[in-house]
């Protein structure tokens, strides 16, 4: 069962990438080596589970929104994202998520390669993120989305070019 966050970071060398596939509803079918040491769970415990045993309660649900309408609809996309460890400690990862297809050109289900981002790109998305959350709390998901929307319009920017920039 997870903890409750606290504000302890995980860090991981930046030539580690960490791995991890789900089928088509999210759960976990594989995770490499440092990705079960960042979660903090066993293999046994990850494996079958959904993604978001590892969500953390920090990141807005418009981000996990958008980034499942981008994957099912057969686009890749990338994601900062801060997950949730077992004992309540966190990680941060720059997350490259695309579908899997099959020899027939179907999705049969997900992976994500995540790496290890800049310090500067935190303190960047954390800032965004936070503002997200707290318009998702006060009005809605629907209202986070619009107020993602007028960022990337002030900067002239689409979401992957705002998050390539970083």
């Amino acid at each position: 069962m997870k903890s409750k966050p606290n504000l302890q970071e995980r860090q991981f060398p930046e030539n580690e990438i960490i791995v991890s596939k789900t089928d088509l509803k999210g759960k976990i079918l594989y995770g490499n080596r440092i990705f079960i040491e960042l979660s903090g769970y066993t293999e046994k415990e990850l494996l079958g589970k959904p993604h978001n045993i590892v969500r953390h309660p920090d990141m807005p649900k418009v981000i996990f929104k958008f980034l499942w309408d981008s994957v099912k609809n057969g686009k890749e996309i990338i994601a900062y994202v801060k997950n949730l460890s077992k004992d309540g400690s966190f990680y941060w990862v720059k997350a490259f998520v695309t579908p899997s297809f099959n020899g027939k050109g179907e999705i049969v289900g997900y992976h994500s390669i995540r790496l290890k981002p800049t310090e500067t790109a935190k303190e960047s998305i954390s800032a965004l993120y936070k503002e997200l959350l707290e318009v998702e709390q006060r009005e809605g998901v629907e209202k986070s989305q619009e107020r993602l929307e007028q960022v990337l319009a002030q900067k002239g920017a689409s979401y992957e070019e705002f998050i390539s920039s970083l």
